[in-house]
């Protein structure tokens, strides 16, 4: 049994630069050599071709910023905290006052309320007789100021 296909030779094909109809600016490069190419051959026969990969340079060590005194950031903290309880403290004192004000009217009202309801018990007059003495006065004569009933 024969292969339909025998196998053919391998070609490696080299990059090669394309021509460019407009120049494009020019871009400094630093000099050195020209990249390398590498070919890979790969276990069914295929090639990849490609340029070889430099390593980035390591980055630069950042330089390292001068700690904050903790003292520092502590007087800070204490006038932020500060200033957030004297707006507290103001409406904490409005609002005591606005309560006192209150209470006070309702122990007037009471009181008011209350005295009424105690002058009515006292001076009020109910018509019914109760807990007091009714004298009708009809035909009585009243001679130097004595009474005669």
């Amino acid at each position: 049994m024969t292969h339909p296909d025998p196998p053919t030779a391998v070609e490696v094909h080299h990059p090669q630069a394309l021509a460019l109809l407009r120049t494009a600016p020019l871009v400094p490069v630093q000099p050195g050599p020209p990249p390398t190419v590498q070919s890979i051959v790969l276990p069914d026969g295929r090639v990849v071709t490609g340029y070889t990969l430099t390593p980035a340079p390591a980055p630069t060590p950042v330089e390292k910023r001068p700690a904050i005194s903790r003292t520092a950031v502590n007087i800070a903290l204490g006038g932020i905290g500060f200033a957030a309880v004297c707006g507290g403290l103001v409406l904490l004192t409005s609002f005591i006052a606005a309560l006192t004000a209150f209470i006070t009217q309702l122990i007037i009202l009471a009181a008011v309320i209350f005295g009424g309801w105690l002058a009515v018990q006292i001076f009020g007059t109910t018509g019914r007789g109760e807990g007091g003495t009714t004298v009708n006065i009809r035909k009585a004569v009243i001679k130097r100021s004595h009474f005669h009933g």
